[in-house]
């Protein structure tokens, strides 16, 4: 039983420290007996207390209505308390609905803590007109001009409205901008797709945390910026190890994008460097590093360097296996990747594969030329597993049996569909077709993907080649006539090479590249050896 005795500590630690204590419902509920005896079951400090430890650390949401329900006058900071948890569990309906009967009930009134909750809840439930309507609250209660409160509203703006000019209106109209709302703006720009004004903004904001650097390397990264993600990385590093900015080193979401862009560009001696920075600071201990790791040397080609990765990582999870797998797919290792899925279903009972991981699976098959084995896996995704097959799937299904000249069957395959086939699938078909010389479907295939793109100049020029192997000229010169007409351009080939730690960039026929003479100087010396 719990008791208080005289020369004590107060109530208010007495009960800090029975929290501290309590692991079970149970033991609240004691808690809770006991100040009701003392005549504080109506004591909205107290009453504050149990309801945050109940959503927080015993994640019982049910049993905090049940003590919020039994109050007379709950305050602001309870209801606010309320709607912190049920937003945090994206229960947006019930956060908004007591909101609402707050409101309705005119007391207490909303303080300016609880609108960021609301503007995550209220979007997500009401779609756009959430940020309206709780903008439209805001502006009645008289917190427009609070600094958490704007910075808020200027990220749902952008989160969920997508418009940035109200949000950037926002911005600019705040008399307190502090860190956390010059990433939120930049944040907004990036998830746009608006770079240009994301780095623009970023390098003018008068003070940097690291999550501002994160914003706008993982913004670069998710818009494949990669090579601006890297160089943004670079610079982070080399401002930390001054003296103002020994504070804002990488942390784990820094050290995670930064390997994917050295992934996508090949950058495989970074990638080392940034592994090696993990292992000093000891980032990774868990499986969201050693993914991206997994990914980095295997989309760089060091499979024995990703696999060692892998077989460090103590606890797998389906990613880890998805992200090995699509390894040894991508680099046309099919038994490889097979062998890895065969161990994640003899050893991971519980892990079950996704779609993801069959995409993998159905690209080593096609690497390998394994047709019967690609159909059983994608029959097993679809039965075994009641997975919908995706347009992933049947581009992979439609390369698998092109590229062994099954066109009935592909075709067969395209129109049981359930979406339109896209460019993938009837670019997959083309591949087949030129393989196997099949030049009546071929045609047919490139007419397709000129329907979906008409502007493409590539897929204009694939139809003129086309026609040249079959010797429709009549046709090779319309094709030619509309491309000049439509203006129509072939996004050109695109490569990077990592010399003396700095990327170079360089396009099809692209001679902008500062050293562009001693390079084609080097190229006809190296034609003339030939």
């Amino acid at each position: 039983m719990l008791t208080l005795s005289q020369g004590k500590p107060s109530l208010n630690q007495h009960v800090l420290a029975v929290l501290e204590k309590c692991n079970h419902i149970n033991h609240l509920k004691q808690l809770q007996a006991f100040l009701i005896t003392l005549g504080h079951g109506q004591t909205q400090f107290f009453a504050f207390k149990l309801v945050r430890f109940c959503t927080l650390a015993l994640a019982n949401l049910e049993y905090a209505r049940f003590i919020f329900d039994h109050l007379n006058f709950p305050n602001v900071y309870l209801y606010t308390a309320m709607v912190t948890a049920y937003e945090s569990l994206s229960d947006h309906r019930s956060s908004l609905l007591l909101f609402r009967d707050m409101v309705r009930r005119g007391r207490p009134r909303p303080n300016h803590f609880i609108y960021p909750h609301l503007l995550r809840s209220c979007p997500e439930f009401l779609e756009s007109r959430g940020t309206e309507l709780v903008h439209t609250q805001i502006l009645k209660s008289g917190f427009e001009r609070y600094p958490v409160v704007q910075t808020a509203l200027l990220d749902s703006y952008s989160r969920f409205c997508s418009d940035l000019e109200t949000a950037r209106r926002l911005f600019d109209e705040m008399s307190e901008r502090n860190v956390v709302s010059w990433t939120a703006m930049i944040s907004g720009y990036a998830r746009l797709g608006k770079m240009g004004n994301a780095v623009l903004l970023f390098d003018d904001m008068p003070e940097r945390d690291i999550p501002s650097w994160n914003a706008v390397i993982a913004g670069c990264t998710q818009n494949g910026l990669f090579s601006e993600a890297i160089s943004l990385f670079r610079r982070m590093v080399a401002l930390a190890e001054e003296g103002p900015h020994r504070d804002n080193w990488p942390n784990q979401i820094t050290v995670v994008c930064a390997l994917s862009a050295c992934g996508h560009t090949g950058i495989l001696q970074l990638g080392r460097c940034i592994h090696g920075y993990i292992y000093r600071n000891d980032l990774g201990s868990d499986s969201f590093i050693s993914n991206a790791l997994v990914d980095m040397y295997g989309k760089c080609g060091s499979l024995r360097e990703a696999r060692r990765v892998f077989d460090k990582t103590s606890k797998r999870s389906l990613t880890s296996w998805n992200s090995m797998i699509n390894c040894f797919a991508l680099h046309g290792q099919s038994l490889g990747a097979i062998s890895v899925f065969e161990e994640m279903m003899r050893q991971w009972k519980d892990v079950k594969p996704d779609g993801v991981t069959f995409v993998g699976l159905l690209n080593a098959c096609t690497h390998g030329g394994l047709v019967e084995q690609g159909q059983s896996y994608f029959d097993l995704m679809t039965r075994d597993y009641a997975i919908e097959p995706q347009i992933e799937h049947y581009g992979c299904l439609i390369d698998l049996l092109g590229r062994a000249g099954r066109f009935e069957e592909a075709m067969e395959v395209i129109w049981g569909m359930r979406m339109p086939p896209d460019e993938v699938v009837w670019g997959s078909l083309l591949n087949g077709c030129k393989i196997h010389g099949r030049i009546d479907l071929a045609e047919f295939a490139v007419k397709k993907l000129v329907e979906i793109d008409p502007n493409n100049g590539g897929y204009g020029v694939m139809l003129a080649n086309v026609y040249i192997e079959s010797g429709k000229w009549d046709e090779v010169r319309k094709v030619r006539k509309v491309l000049e007409e439509q203006n129509a351009h072939k996004t050109p080939g695109c490569s990077w090479i990592e010399v003396d730690n700095q990327v170079h960039q360089f396009y099809s026929v692209d001679k902008t590249h500062p050293r562009t003479g001693e390079i084609y100087t080097i190229l006809e010396c190296l034609i003339g050896f030939s």
